[in-house]
């Protein structure tokens, strides 16, 4: 592969991964000659590795940390003998005057609030929290877009021990209701409505219903959005009281939970994946650091929403020092160049994004790097799905000749990349630089081996901070195994197809599960089917998601007809408009399609992943057992199907 990029002796110098390899060389009394060899060092001695970051970055905690941790993957107890608050580490670094946040929407100009603003808020939030009776392990929910408000919110939460979990306005009532009602939260914070493509989205009626629906949540606080003052709600945010109390940051023990993620809900309701306190900021401090290469003063910018985990990591940018950037609203409104002017205007250092936006640039023909002044742009992570080798060219072509292109994967599982960027190292075109540090990952076979240069399972075999210390209310581990254990027992599977080459950069392949990766967001199946139960006309469904070239995604959803019924214009619509209006309009198909049957195991379950192979361009032989089908007929559709897919 062609190198693209490769750092100047500055670069290398000034990156924290450099600082760090010397540290660890005088630390520890040892040669490191590459960036590999520090990565072995990370995994072959792990548990040195994580109890170096505190000595290394002066993490506040209280205790010893004598011991790393103990148990076997999933029911792994990190660091028993301390306590400490992901807050902490944000607040040490924190100087009143200095910038906190970054913001824009589609209806403003850019705005920015100092850690003296920040500060002040937090304690006005933390004092309506405290009178609701929110305390340690109490979970606050949000159903609010990406605004400060939000940012805030969370921090004046998890400072006082209790637990963030939030979905974006985007999401329907039943993906929300789906989520939130696991977690029963004390206190509901929702927005009157959001603006996305130049149009208006009143919610006032979704938040009513979503807090009626949690039977155990008491108490609703409304961010006003798109009025001047809410009407509803038991509270209102800009009427708080300013607080006259401190701050509080409590300290709790390491693997005391501090968000929860949601999953797809591919085999159900979605799981809700509890992370801990000290987990992810490890994890956060380690990679901001080591593979974003984050310094305090910079401002880091990825698009999201706040509900996608993405939405978290950007928050850890906080723990280097850095200003967090926020964008509400489309990232292609009023023109597909928005964001680069964003980056322009709000000098932007770091800039995460997704494959699809860079393969939808590179379509259009755009050339940011000629129509903006992006000086201040240091590098550009992609993820959400794999960027194909075209993106790269794109990138250094139309944009900057001299960026630091991170292609990185991850997942809400962990909340952070398992492979991803390195400042040290060079960039080759469709490839990702490096496995991150104290990340055990390889690519096996079914047999547990592992090969360069071959296509396998993407594993951990060694446990990391930041793997869920549990799914909430899933109390004897269950779920938890079924997710990620099953395949190969206490090693984590993630479900991803990846090739580690010669150079150890890797190259993933998309999802080897049913997942569905749409436009950087992963879905589950589930949820797809059932928006389609209301849909009386259908019998039965699949769907799947289609990684194609040039960075391309197809959503075929396929069908089964009731007698009497037929596909016409008006089922479709009903269809779209079901799935649109029950969850997001990233749940909608690129096709509908019916088929005479849907293929099944003989235990009952549904074909996705084997479907999903075919139609890729497998055979069936490789792609599933014609025994272990209840119809195998029903293959045969899919077969054809197959060649007409471009």
């Amino acid at each position: 592969m062609r190198e693209l990029w490769n750092p100047s002796a500055n670069t290398i110098e000034r990156s924290h991964v450099y600082a760090y390899r010397t540290y660890v060389e005088s630390t520890f009394d040892m040669e490191i000659h590459s960036y590999e060899d520090l990565w072995a060092w990370s995994v072959d001695q792990s548990d040195t590795f994580w109890k170096s970051l505190f000595d290394y970055f002066n993490l506040p905690f209280k205790g010893e940390l004598d011991v790393c941790y103990t148990g076997s993957m999933p029911n792994v107890h990190w660091f028993p003998g301390i306590k400490l608050n992901y807050a902490q580490r944000i607040w040490q670094l924190a100087e009143d005057n200095e910038v906190a946040i970054v913001y824009k929407n589609e209806q403003s100009n850019i705005k920015t609030l100092t850690w003296a603003e920040v500060r002040q808020q937090v304690r006005n939030v933390q004092a309506y929290l405290l009178a609701c009776g929110v305390g340690p392990g109490d979970r606050v929910a949000a159903f609010l877009p990406n605004v400060p408000e939000a940012s805030i919110a969370f921090l004046a939460t998890i400072g006082l021990g209790a637990i963030w979990s939030s979905c974006s306005p985007d999401f329907g009532v039943e993906s929300v209701v789906d989520r939130f009602d696991q977690i029963q939260p004390k206190v509901f914070i929702g927005v009157d409505g959001y603006f996305y493509g130049g149009k208006t989205y009143n919610k006032e009626s979704v938040v009513l219903e979503i807090f009626d629906r949690l039977k155990q949540t008491d108490h609703l606080l409304v961010v006003s959005f798109i009025q001047k003052e809410p009407n509803f709600g038991t509270a209102a945010w800009n009427l708080l009281p300013t607080s006259a109390e401190e701050m509080i940051v409590r300290d709790v023990p390491f693997n005391h939970p501090i968000w929860i993620l949601f999953s797809s809900g591919t085999t159900g309701a979605p799981k809700a994946i509890t992370h801990s306190h000290g987990g992810v900021l490890l994890e956060h401090v380690k990679y901001l650091a080591f593979h974003n290469d984050v310094h305090k003063g910079e401002r880091f910018f990825w698009y999201s929403t706040t509900g996608w985990m993405m939405w978290n990591f950007v928050h850890a940018s906080w723990l280097m020092g850095a200003a967090v950037v926020l964008y509400d609203g489309s990232p292609v409104f009023p023109e597909t160049d928005a964001m680069w002017q964003f980056v322009q205007e709000g000098q932007i250092n770091h800039l995460g994004t997704s494959a699809p936006f860079i393969i939808a640039c590179m379509k259009k023909e755009l050339s940011p790097g000629e129509k903006f002044d992006l000086t201040s742009l240091r590098s550009i992570g992609s993820t959400g799905s794999p960027l194909p080798p075209e993106g790269f060219e794109y990138i250094y072509h139309h944009v900057k000749n001299d960026i630091w292109l991170c292609s990185i994967s991850g997942g809400t599982d962990l909340c952070t990349a398992f492979v991803g960027g390195c400042p040290t190292l060079p960039v080759f075109v469709g490839e990702i630089q490096c496995r991150t540090l104290g990340c055990a990952l390889y690519s096996w076979d079914d047999q547990k081996n592992h090969e360069n240069n071959r296509v396998g399972e993407m594993v951990i075999t060694q446990p990391m901070p930041s793997m869920p210390i549990y799914f909430w209310n899933d109390e004897k581990f269950e779920r938890y195994r079924a997710s990620y254990f099953e395949m190969f027992p206490n090693v984590w599977r993630h479900g991803d197809w990846v090739e580690i080459t010669d150079r150890n950069t890797l190259i993933i392949y998309g999802r080897s599960d049913a997942t569905l990766n749409r436009q950087g967001i992963r879905i589950g199946t589930s949820e797809i089917y059932r928006a389609l139960h209301d849909v009386i006309e259908l019998k039965d469904s699949l769907i799947v998601n289609i990684e194609l070239s040039g960075g391309r995604h197809y959503m075929p959803l396929f069908i089964v007809l009731n007698d009497g019924h037929r596909l016409d214009d008006e089922l479709k619509n009903k269809i779209k408009n079901n799935l649109r209006s029950t969850y997001t309009p990233r749940h909608v198909p690129d096709e509908i399609v019916a088929v005479p049957d849907i293929p099944y195991t003989i235990s009952g379950k549904k074909m996705e992943a084997p479907v999903k192979k075919v139609l890729m361009g497998l055979s069936t032989s490789a792609s599933l057992n014609i025994g272990a089908m209840r119809n195998p007929d029903s293959i045969k559709f899919f077969e054809s199907f197959a060649n007409t897919i471009k």
